[in-house]
């Protein structure tokens, strides 16, 4: 496959090609053909993209609380974010992916290309060195970590939700955990949110606390 198009858009040039290969091999693709997925680039990257982002946090918004920084950091270290990140740069043009996962649009699932995302960094951070992982990640995600800088004071969608079924009197609101998919050390969630035991909506993501979050956003966006 030919990756020049990939690492033009991206900013880095791999001096191991096979790196970039493994970091864009999804496991139905590494099954299928007998050859390693980008599993464990996942895991390590995954830890790069925490610490890259925490520092940079650290350094250049000296205003925020302890509790703040973890907020903005858990608004662009998720799938979300890592989702657009992939979209800028046409990763699904460039996966293996095993001939089920094609059929089914695995092309285009956030969590496939949020993973690759991942395991792209790591594979920077093993070809190049730690500051080409840092350019990478911070020059992708810069304006998302401001953007959340601004709005950390806001209230979050659970505390939202609350308030709104409670403005008439107190009612009885659960998080449900239905789902736990994938290996131990990259989970997704899934988690349902009630309402005196009335299901309102469904929300996944990388932690529970994150898969409570978007469940609670979900039914906010239901009650509109």
């Amino acid at each position: 496959m030919e990756y020049e198009k990939i690492e033009r858009s991206i900013g880095y040039s791999f001096k191991n090609k096979e790196l970039l290969k493994k970091a864009l091999t999804h496991t139905s693709y590494a099954y299928e053909n007998n050859v390693e997925s980008n599993e464990k680039l996942e895991f390590l990257g995954d830890s790069i993209l925490e610490f890259i982002t925490s520092d940079y946090i650290y350094c250049n918004y000296p205003k925020l609380k302890e509790g703040e920084m973890t907020k903005v950091r858990a608004s662009v270290v998720c799938e979300k974010s890592l989702y657009k990140v992939a979209k800028l740069h046409n990763f699904s043009d460039f996966l293996n992916l095993g001939k089920s996962e094609r059929k089914t649009g695995g092309y285009e699932r956030p969590a496939i290309l949020a993973d690759s995302v991942e395991a792209v960094i790591a594979a920077i951070y093993l070809d190049g060195g730690i500051q080409s992982a840092q350019k990478f990640i911070i020059e992708n995600l810069k304006k998302e970590i401001e953007i959340a800088s601004k709005h950390v004071g806001d209230k979050d969608y659970k505390t939202v939700l609350q308030e709104k079924l409670q403005i008439h009197g107190n009612v009885n609101i659960e998080y449900e955990l239905i789902k736990e998919i994938g290996p131990d050390h990259n989970k997704t969630f899934e988690v349902e949110v009630k309402c005196n035991n009335k299901p309102l909506a469904k929300g996944k993501g990388k932690s529970k606390k994150e898969a409570q979050m978007k469940a609670a956003k979900n039914a906010l966006e239901d009650l509109k």
